[in-house]
């Protein structure tokens, strides 16, 4: 299977129940960011840029835990930042296993190592890992000297002692196809579970013209149909449908929330507003429909999975063709 069966019955559960309760709006997957610190600066992205810029806190574990609480998502996602960073990760992950939840632990590899010896593989930990090219790419895409190679050194540890791995990619102007190839090829000799990809966003704050816009991307990703068929990417079809051009969609920003030291982030994982003191502030006193019709500019080139794999999840809950599709895809692993 794509996904576990674990996680897919929570998720089905988790649907079925907000769809008998009439709730219109309700988180897919919970985006934790316990920390902003990073140890990389890579070049596609503007977390380091805002820990420069606000010199925030962490978050403390006990915020962490209510964030979760508050938002009833059956997935949550730690990123950052560098999430390997915050001091209280282990508890953090221990204490989301015995909440029944299903957690991916987002990574540049760099400091995986300990975590991977000293925390035991569970059936709902997934530990994911950000590759954006084979190593002369990605280190210069992360400004740094052998991130390349302690993230694969770290993939073949966790794939030894029994951890679940997956990773993502994210794809700018000059990625080059015939690499992302050989990459995937590669992460499949690892053992790699599963693989996400999708077009960076441009944020703002990021210099240089790296970015594809979106008949860009819909063409590059036409280009790599084929990888569809021989990597086992947790990219759902009508997702891919969307990236190709051959469908379309729009956002479901809710579908990610985000919490991270500044607060509830508003109105999404790649957006920011303003921050809310509470879950239910951001989802009373956010303009929704501003960002899911994509009126805002900044959306007008965004195909960024956050966004667009809630959308997807819900077009197949209420179409019977897209759902037996979609269970047909998650039973064949590539």
């Amino acid at each position: 299977m794509r996904f576990p069966a674990g996680l897919h019955t929570s998720m089905t559960r988790y649907l079925i129940r907000n769809t008998m309760e009439g709730t219109k709006r309700f988180p897919l997957v919970l985006m934790l960011e316990p920390t902003h610190r990073c140890n990389l600066a890579c070049a596609g992205c503007d977390r380091i840029r805002l820990q420069d810029q606000e010199q925030s806190d962490d978050l403390s574990l006990e915020q962490c835990i209510n964030a979760v609480t508050e938002a009833k998502a059956p997935v949550v996602t730690v990123t950052g930042g560098e999430p390997l960073l915050y001091r209280e990760l282990q508890p953090l992950v221990g204490e989301l296993l015995a909440m029944k939840k299903h957690v991916y632990l987002c990574t540049n590899g760099i400091l995986t190592e300990s975590f991977i010896r000293e925390f035991s593989p569970a059936a709902e930990l997934t530990l994911n890992f950000h590759l954006d090219g084979l190593e002369r790419t990605h280190d210069s895409i992360t400004n740094k000297e052998g991130t390349f190679a302690r993230a694969v050194e770290s993939i073949k540890k966790a794939k030894k002692k029994g951890f679940r791995v997956s990773t993502n990619t994210s794809v700018y102007k000059n990625s080059d196809i015939k690499e992302l190839e050989e990459l995937f090829e590669l992460l499949g000799r690892l053992g790699v579970d599963g693989n996400l990809i999708s077009p960076a966003f441009s944020y703002e704050r990021v210099e240089n013209d790296i970015f594809l816009c979106r008949d860009e991307a819909m063409e590059r990703f036409r280009l790599m149909a084929h990888f569809f068929q021989r990597f086992p990417f947790m990219n759902s079809p009508l997702y891919v449908d969307f990236l190709q051009g051959k469908r379309q969609m729009r956002c479901t920003p809710w579908g990610n929330p985000t919490r991270n030291p500044l607060g509830w982030k508003s109105p999404c994982y790649l957006i920011t507003d303003t921050y809310y003191a509470s879950f239910r502030q951001l989802m009373e006193d956010t303009p929704w429909e501003r960002y899911e019709s994509g009126n805002d500019p900044r959306c007008r080139d965004c195909m960024v999975h956050s966004g667009f794999e809630a959308t997807a999840v819900r077009l197949a809950f209420s179409n019977p063709k897209d759902l037996f599709r979609m269970a047909r895809w998650n039973l064949k692993k590539s």
